[in-house]
């Protein structure tokens, strides 16, 4: 890809429930911490008028050069490459104090996997990398061939839950003591290999699982989102809104689990007889884990797995 973000187009997820659950205002103030290639940016920039304000946030270079270049030159519209783990802090800096709506798009773009030399894929033959932020060190080859026998399971297991991590894992240890597992495909054949054929004929790619699991240690993204969650609570005006758009179950339940904890009104121990804590709830479930409809899952199969949650924040 080259630096300016050529290359780089994506048909973003839900765009017009994520319109709606964001209730974009024209004097508003919003920020995209997950911009990629800046669908969901230009809609929501279209609804804001001169008082408005968006502050864009990706932690991948060539995502956010895609997003520049479509989007254009606007005074209101504010680039900031970071992880989204840094979210108060880039917003502070950027003058956004207080907001009126936060769009986290969680997941891999389509750009990152169709892209071979990104090392996402397992259709395409590439570096086995994974990096959403190319200048971290850490790749999915450090972890494929040095990580230790039990944490690849761990990682397979939990993050991929795939049930054949130990065949899977098993087959890569053995394998990386005789030469280095360097490419997607490489690894992809493995864990085709190490998986029954019987399981092989269901569904889809047999290393979709693990190539999850892999992707998603290498970017450390369920910590990611445990610590951008709160902040964004933070940010949020009165009134505000949250819209999370999930892609799988784990990244889900977090996000589940996180919002109804904090719409809870009392935190007391159950066997206490009355509310002592006086706690009041800091977000108000708006929508539960909203699927695509299915004339969006039929024009882009990648939305099929999509989730969107919607929280207000209290007054």
């Amino acid at each position: 890809m080259t630096g300016d973000g050529r290359r780089f187009s994506h048909q973003p997820v839900l765009l017009a429930e994520v319109l709606a659950g964001l209730k974009v205002r024209p004097e508003g103030w919003y920020i995209d911490a997950t911009a990629g290639g800046g669908g969901h940016a230009q809609a929501i920039l279209a609804g804001l008028g001169p008082a408005g304000r968006l502050l864009l946030i990706d932690r991948d270079r060539q995502a956010l050069a895609a997003c520049r270049q479509r989007l254009g030159s606007d005074d209101r519209l504010c680039f900031r490459q970071a992880n989204f783990s840094r979210l108060r802090e880039v917003a502070a800096a950027a003058g956004f104090e207080q907001v009126d709506g936060i769009l986290l798009d969680l997941g891999v773009s389509s750009p990152q996997l169709d892209l071979a030399e990104r090392g996402f894929s397992y259709w395409q033959d590439g570096p086995l990398d994974m990096r959403m932020d190319e200048t971290q060190a850490l790749t999915a080859a450090e972890i494929v061939n040095r990580w230790p026998e039990e944490e690849l399971n761990r990682i397979v297991a939990a993050y991929g839950e795939e049930r054949f991590a130990r065949r899977i894992v098993a087959r890569i240890v053995g394998y990386r003591v005789r030469q280095p597992i360097r490419t997607t495909v490489q690894l992809a054949e493995l864990i085709k290999a190490a998986i029954p054929a019987a399981t092989r004929r269901q569904g889809g790619h047999p290393a979709r699982r693990t190539f999850q699991a892999l992707r998603m240690a290498v970017n450390n993204e369920l910590a990611e989102l445990e610590s951008i969650l709160p902040q964004c609570v933070e940010l949020l005006r009165p009134g505000g809104r949250l819209c999370v758009i999930t892609f799988h179950s784990l990244e889900d339940r977090l996000v589940k689990r996180f919002v109804a904890a904090e719409a809870k009104r009392c935190q007391c121990p159950p066997d206490f007889p009355v509310c002592i804590c006086r706690n009041r709830p800091r977000l108000r479930m708006i929508g539960g884990g909203s699927p695509p409809l299915p004339e969006e899952r039929a024009v882009n199969p990648r939305a099929r797995s999509a989730r969107l949650r919607v929280a207000e924040r209290e007054e």
